[in-house]
């Protein structure tokens, strides 16, 4: 028999949130490649934050190319960060899947879509109190390049391949009703209506939830879930080739500094195919996406009488 898990069905959400087309603070810097372009810096009680990464390649011929990992929802300035950062490129090569012909987006413009992917974005920044990536970065510079299948040639290439946003995600929740995970075996009820209560009535309610979300994002990621569902598909698989194949134009117009905009699900293959075409990671960034520090406050008061309430429920249901 089917068993619902609350955290698998959550991945689904994120994998799609993730692959589809943050307060920066001081980033952390190392010489090394890292497997995922995305992390979270767990500071246990105290919260933590959501990261993703920055690597650097370089070639023979002495051409960079900066493999900037992204979430589309985050804390604006993280985005803001991203602006001043382009500026010094010859080249941003950027995902988006829009209309053939379309205007470039501008930062803050309604820009209203029937696509799902887009609309779970939108509720998810919503949901979360944060801010969508196209509000604010700045498409319009002049060393921004469209590096993503248009709109039609995506639509064509899934229907190809029977691939749409339903069957992916249905991949997702359907690994949520045959792939139980233990933790939600062992889970103390009592413990996990409590941490509940905590998230929606905590004067912080929406870093609490963020936490949650971020742990799941990761787990997901490092554990290779939800990854294997977009491997070959057009959403991820087919966005990469187009992204390599402008990649190599821009090259060979001899720009020397390039930067590749795109999701953190994205980057691994990316970062794979960078290396077959010569090129060396030679440094690594961390960005701050989400800012989840959890400032120390005292219960509220319907906070203490929902669980006074939830242990008096649970202690009268065990006694019957």
């Amino acid at each position: 028999m089917f068993r619902l898990h609350h955290r698998n069905i959550l991945t689904g959400f994120a994998v799609l949130l993730v692959a589809s087309t943050l307060r920066a603070d001081a980033p952390t810097t190392q010489p090394i490649e890292p497997a995922q372009f995305m992390r979270f810096d767990d500071h246990g009680q105290a919260g933590g934050s959501l990261q993703t990464a920055v690597v650097t390649y370089r070639n023979a011929a002495g051409q960079t190319v900066r493999l900037v990992a992204a979430i589309h929802i985050a804390e604006a300035g993280y985005y803001q960060q991203l602006n001043r950062d382009f500026a010094s490129d010859d080249a941003v090569l950027y995902e988006l899947v829009a209309p053939k012909d379309s205007p470039i987006p501008k930062p803050g413009a309604d820009a209203a879509s029937d696509n799902p992917v887009s609309e779970l974005q939108h509720f998810m920044k919503d949901a979360l109190n944060l801010s969508f990536q196209l509000d604010v970065i700045d498409y319009t510079r002049p060393n921004f390049v469209h590096a993503d299948l248009d709109k039609e040639t995506f639509e064509r290439l899934q229907e190809e391949r029977g691939e749409t946003f339903e069957m992916l995600f249905v991949r997702q929740l359907m690994d949520a009703f045959t792939k139980p995970q233990p933790a939600d075996d062992n889970a103390d009820p009592e413990q996990t209506a409590d941490q509940l209560i905590q998230m929606l009535t905590r004067p912080d309610g929406d870093r609490q939830i963020k936490l949650v979300v971020a742990r799941q994002l990761t787990d997901m990621q490092n554990s290779g879930k939800g990854m294997d569902a977009l491997a070959g598909t057009v959403l991820l698989g087919e966005r990469n080739k187009t992204a390599l194949k402008v990649l190599a134009t821009t090259l060979a117009s001899g720009k020397q500094r390039i930067s590749i905009f795109y999701g953190a699900a994205h980057m691994p293959d990316l970062a794979t195919n960078l290396k077959t075409m010569g090129f060396t990671p030679i440094a690594c960034e961390w960005k701050t996406a989400w800012d989840l520090t959890i400032r120390p406050d005292e219960p509220s008061a319907i906070e203490k009488f929902l669980t006074e309430a939830v242990h008096a429920f649970s202690s009268s249901d065990d006694q019957n």
